[in-house]
């Protein structure tokens, strides 16, 4: 009995210097104090290894320590704050602002924090979409797609039964997992960039191995295709989603929409009739525009 209350006491009291080593970590990450933050992830380090939040504190250390910030001039207009250099006649020369990039030795070693973690902690859902969101802002697509794949591959082995953070359960299953990865394909999309068209394509080829009737998937894989003029393909992938609903408008309105690029305007009014039986009322309005101009 008495060994069972030290042994009580002992755990307790190392889940309160994790707690409070996270707490205190945290607190030198709002003041932006690199020193005191890593001194903390050493005494963390030594008095509790395999704490869970050890290994995410240390990926957030290393991500953020990595990411710097350089002035640069260029004449391509850059994203956020600037300012315009012009010539006599007041026309735009060229621009200052910053540039931000993630320096690799610094960034690597995040990386490889947070695989330790989930190597012990595999089911830490927020681990690994940490390690992805990383990626993403290094703009690492090659890794941030390998990352996503190992995900999906992982949600068929524990059943979408994730955790989070202090490893609770995560709360979303298999639906919210499933909208997150919606969120990295169109990250790869608002790039902008139509070689990670592939990547997307990837990413939802993935998805439908271990989810079938993922509409939003046969969607993003019928996108890929119709930006690059593949038609067929295209349709292909969004018949295969209207046989699994039917109803889903806004599959109906790019079957309507790749048959009016194919240049199948029969096929289009057909589908833009479906759409205006199933759709909300903007879809609706679009719909009968669309078969207006089709009818001409």
């Amino acid at each position: 009995m008495k060994i069972y209350f030290l042994l009580a006491l002992t755990l307790l009291s190392i889940l309160a210097f994790g707690q409070d080593y996270r707490t205190e970590f945290l607190e030198f990450c709002e003041s932006g104090d690199t020193l005191n933050q890593i001194k903390v992830l050493k005494k963390w380090e030594k008095e509790s290894p395999s704490d869970s939040e050890l290994f995410t504190s240390y990926f957030n250390y290393h991500f953020m320590k990595s990411r710097k910030e350089v002035v640069t001039l260029t004449t391509d207009e850059p994203q956020g704050k600037k300012l315009v250099v012009t010539d006599s006649t007041n026309q735009p020369k060229g621009y200052i602002g910053s540039q931000i990039y993630y320096e690799d030795t610094e960034f690597q070693k995040g990386i490889d924090r947070i695989d330790e973690g989930i190597k012990l902690y595999p089911n830490r859902l927020d681990m690994r979409f940490g390690k992805i969101y990383s990626y993403g802002q290094k703009m690492d697509w090659e890794n941030f797609t390998k990352t996503i794949k190992e995900t999906i591959a992982y949600s068929s082995k524990n059943n979408n039964n994730w955790t989070w953070t202090n490893n609770e359960q995560y709360p979303e299953g298999e639906q919210g997992f499933l909208r997150s990865l919606q969120d990295y394909q169109l990250q790869l999309y608002n790039t902008g960039n139509d070689d990670l068209l592939t990547n997307m394509r990837e990413i939802a080829s993935e998805i439908l191995k271990y989810y079938p009737e993922h509409v939003a998937s046969l969607s993003n894989i019928s996108i890929t295709y119709m930006l690059t003029g593949k038609y067929d393909e295209a349709l292909s992938s969004l018949l295969k989603a209207e046989q699994i609903d039917p109803t889903d408008f806004i599959v109906l309105s790019n079957i309507a929409h790749a048959y009016k690029l194919k240049g199948d305007n029969k096929n289009s009014i057909i589908y833009y009739k479906k759409t205006i039986e199933h759709g909300d009322e903007q879809a609706i309005q679009f719909a009968k525009q669309q078969i207006e101009e089709l009818s001409k």
